[in-house]
């Protein structure tokens, strides 16, 4: 597995350069931390389910949280450990925010070169936390399926995410019904199976953007029959279009 091409780690945070498909053993910390990729798309995997966080995204991870990430793309993950006080204020789960300029400039002073004071430090993590509490809450979460047809089903769209079969089509292939299925999806995930199937190819298309592929051809690895209606769900999702997204966010 490709390990950091480069880290630098201090006592409030800390800066990882990721090659694509890097990834971390499974950890946690004793303080809660926000997770930022400057560049790149970092996937954020707990024990409730994935995030996938792209870079107009900042993901919290609570103290004593199991979690490890993955990069897809050449990837600048960046960290900053929050102190107790401030860290109160911030869920007591993970999240993910939609990262406003302010919060991404914040947290790019806090991860630099340049040395800060103490004086200094407090007042960009309290500036941090006074934008996230206001910023909406923009997950591109995949829960964690916990019925085993549910993990067969998920397995499957995990592995083509073109494929376009019904519930009743992957009902027969798993075992279950599609009501049965529909029930499941309902009860432990909270999402219908086509919220859920557009979350997880959602989530692959910037995976495949982020490792350089043009708009085109995710569309279609991605299940869309055609681009136009693939940059309209990317971008309702995400909130930019796949061709901004990747223009800049990709090195």
């Amino acid at each position: 597995m490709p390990v950091a091409r480069q880290s630098r780690i201090w006592p409030s945070g800390g800066v990882h350069l990721w090659p694509s498909g890097g990834a971390s053993a499974a950890h946690a910390h004793p303080r809660g931390h926000l997770v930022y990729a400057a560049s790149g798309v970092l996937s954020v995997h707990t024990e409730s389910g994935t995030w996938i966080v792209p870079a107009n995204r900042i993901a919290w991870v609570p103290a004593h949280s199991t979690h490890h990430h993955r990069a897809h793309g050449e990837t600048d993950m960046r960290i900053v450990f929050l102190p107790a006080a401030l860290a109160r204020r911030a869920p007591d789960r993970p999240a993910v925010f939609l990262a406003s300029g302010l919060a991404r400039e914040v947290l790019l002073a806090l991860t630099g070169p340049r040395a800060l004071d103490r004086g200094a430090r407090g007042r960009l993590h309290r500036v941090l936390v006074d934008e996230l509490r206001t910023a909406d809450e923009h997950p591109i979460h995949l829960p964690e399926p916990r019925d085993d047809r549910l993990r067969a089903v998920a397995r499957i769209l995990d592995a083509d995410p073109a494929d376009a079969s019904s519930l009743t089509v992957l009902g027969h292939r798993v075992g279950a019904s599609a009501r049965t299925l529909s029930r499941l999806f309902a009860s432990e995930l909270g999402l219908t199976f086509y919220e859920w199937r557009s979350q997880l190819r959602i989530a692959h298309a910037l995976v495949l953007l982020a490792e350089g592929h043009d708009t085109t051809r995710v569309a279609h690895a991605c299940g869309w029959a055609n681009p136009s209606g693939f940059i309209a769900a990317f971008t309702a999702v995400v909130g930019t279009t796949p061709g901004r997204h990747r223009r800049r966010f990709t090195p």
